[in-house]
């Protein structure tokens, strides 16, 4: 049972029609970047040890070993940037080991890369899974790729380093 004191409160906010209403998805700005968060960045470094706080005075819990990974930084603290990988793991990394380049990482085993952004477009050459590709244009579903030489489109939901409604030109 609500108390009398509660439902008034309740009645009298939910009455106001122009409250406005921060969304869960809403992108934040980096207090040090100004950059919305989170946002995809990828590795720099074909190494980087992963902190559990932002500074060298911080326990290393990983060290990141693959050279162009792509990582979604969730928050900033002057020269660090807390990040995860696909699978939510991740810490503090010093920000000149990350690099503003885009790369995906293919989720699909053997995924089609398309001539245009349309499943019935000729398939130009098949990603294995686990491989972290350029990323290049985004339309709504489709993301342009590049990898070994080879370019082509592939559906937005068969990789990981683009949010869902990223639209890139």
């Amino acid at each position: 049972m609500l108390s009398s004191t509660l439902k008034a409160a309740l009645v009298a906010l939910l009455s106001v029609p122009s409250l406005p209403v921060a969304s869960a998805a809403a992108e934040e700005a980096g207090p040090v970047t100004k950059l919305p968060l989170p946002r995809f960045v990828s590795m720099k470094a074909s190494e980087a040890n992963v902190r559990r706080g932002p500074s060298l005075s911080h326990r290393i819990d990983w060290v990141f070993k693959r050279r162009d990974m792509p990582l979604r930084i969730t928050a900033e603290h002057g020269h660090w940037r807390r990040v995860e990988d696909r699978d939510g793991m991740g810490g503090w990394i010093h920000y000149s080991l990350l690099s503003g380049a885009r790369t995906v990482l293919v989720e699909q085993d053997m995924l089609a890369l398309h001539a245009r952004p349309d499943p019935d477009a000729p398939v130009m050459a098949a990603l294995e899974l686990g491989v972290v590709a350029r990323l290049g244009d985004c339309v709504p579903e489709w993301c342009e790729l590049r990898s070994g030489g080879y370019k082509g489109w592939a559906p937005k939901a068969r990789i990981w380093g683009v949010g869902p409604n990223e639209i890139r030109e």
